[in-house]
């Protein structure tokens, strides 16, 4: 399988496509504001003359209130199977049975193939197959032909047993890092093998399906990076030399992000003198102990939780930071790192998976050992103590945006993927 050679370099002008393809995606939930990427990914795609349909196992992760216009407008466009229920799914059981016998009984014996004796198993790839099975029916009722696939986790599952029952095009989006932590788990040998091709969003991504797939499947694995719209995530102007320097960190409120380091990293800079305000903007299971452990600082304030917030207001908040900061422990590669590289905030974060290959370190911001809280803070500390640091750092990383993780440039690049390697 080839695809052409300039995949891997900006693209000066729109491409022109031999075809465009309709094409259903399906992703856990959407939309969600930990996975906004899609959503443009999938406005992009359609501005490029490509008719994407999306399905939704989940309903959106915020009421219609908590939603942006567009959000909104996605979400109602949207196939939801949760809306569906219990009745969908019986319904979808007893169409394919009676018009697609075979592929049922292909479906349900990999059921078995993948869940063994364990009954938990078995349990949670028969409501697997059971989602694919209405993918599949809401697939053939709007004559899509080709499935595609975010994350390679449990949606991705759903997608290769949609691929298994209906003979569909399937393909999918690797982002990591949570399905290299349990390959054989997740199925990622069998999905790989499943797979028409993979898009990866970093050669991170790319080498650790390389580590559990033969070399064979080699060739149907493709860098896709992920980007922003440097047009709407553009500058602003900051002071040279702000009285409280403002550190923003923007992701969920989890483990794997590293915030209670970034926590004990600003209370150290308190106590050497620095004054500082650390904006989290998040939910998740760590904040009630990320509150608390916030609470212990000598000046609380110095730390503020702004919940989730739609894109919106995120904008605003890049707007005010003078500093982004985000200690991952584990990562693919952030979008909000990307966005905010993009509004030319001087970036800390740490040096894991594919993050390296978004920031070079000096260059585009500073990279420090994951679990270094001694790094951070230095990190941190030289950057506000360095004007002419800050600013060549934002310059170079708005560049650095601009040549490589520029979502309209690199949805063309995946538009290029989908025109040379989707079955006609």
């Amino acid at each position: 399988m080839t695809v052409v050679s300039t995949l891997d370099a900006p693209c000066k002008q729109s491409p022109v496509f031999s075809r465009t393809h309709s094409i259903a995606y399906l992703v856990s939930q959407y939309p969600t504001l930990s996975m906004i990427f899609i959503l443009r990914e999938v406005i992009q795609l359609r501005e490029l003359g490509f008719a994407i349909d999306v399905a939704s196992i989940n309903l959106p992760d915020r009421p219609k209130e908590g939603l942006t216009e567009q959000e909104w407008s996605e979400a109602e466009r949207a196939y939801c199977l949760r809306r569906h229920g219990l009745v969908g799914a019986a319904k979808a059981h007893l169409k394919t049975m009676l018009t697609n016998f075979a592929g049922f009984w292909a479906g349900l014996r990999m059921v078995f193939q993948l869940g063994g004796l364990d009954l938990r198993r078995l349990a949670f790839n028969f409501a697997y197959f059971t989602e694919a099975l209405m993918v599949g029916v809401w697939m053939k009722r709007t004559k899509l032909r080709h499935l595609h696939v975010h994350l390679g986790q449990q949606a991705a599952t759903v997608g290769m047993y949609t691929q298994r029952t209906f003979g569909c095009g399937f393909s999918m989006t690797v982002h990591g890092p949570d399905e290299f932590f349990d390959a054989e788990g997740q199925y990622l040998r069998q999905k790989i093998a499943a797979a028409d091709f993979i898009c990866c969003i970093s050669n991170f991504a790319r080498s650790q399906l390389m580590k559990c797939s033969p070399y064979s499947d080699w060739s149907k694995m493709f860098v896709s990076r992920l980007g922003v719209d440097p047009t709407l995530f553009s500058p602003r102007p900051r002071k040279a030399a702000p009285e409280v320097f403002e550190i923003l960190c923007v992701g969920r409120l989890t483990p794997a992000k590293g915030q209670h380091l970034l926590i004990d990293a600003v209370e150290r800079l308190v106590r050497q003198g620095w004054r500082v305000q650390l904006r989290l903007v998040g939910g998740g299971t760590d904040e009630v102990s990320l509150r608390k452990r916030a609470a212990e600082i000598e000046n609380s304030g110095s730390v503020i939780f702004e919940g989730a917030v739609n894109q919106n207001y995120i904008r605003t908040l890049y707007a005010r930071a003078d500093l982004f900061c985000i200690p991952s422990f584990a990562e693919g590669i952030p979008v909000v790192l990307m966005e905010a590289m993009a509004m030319a905030i001087p970036c800390v974060t740490t040096r894991v998976a594919g993050i390296p290959e978004l920031i070079r370190d000096g260059i585009d911001g500073l990279l420090v050992a994951p679990s270094d809280v001694d790094g951070l803070v230095e990190a941190l500390a030289r950057l506000m103590a360095d004007a002419a640091m800050r600013e060549r750092i934002a310059k170079s990383g708005r560049l650095r945006v601009l040549e490589q993780y520029d979502l309209r440039q690199n949805v063309e690049k995946l538009a290029a993927i989908f025109d040379e390697c989707i079955r006609a």
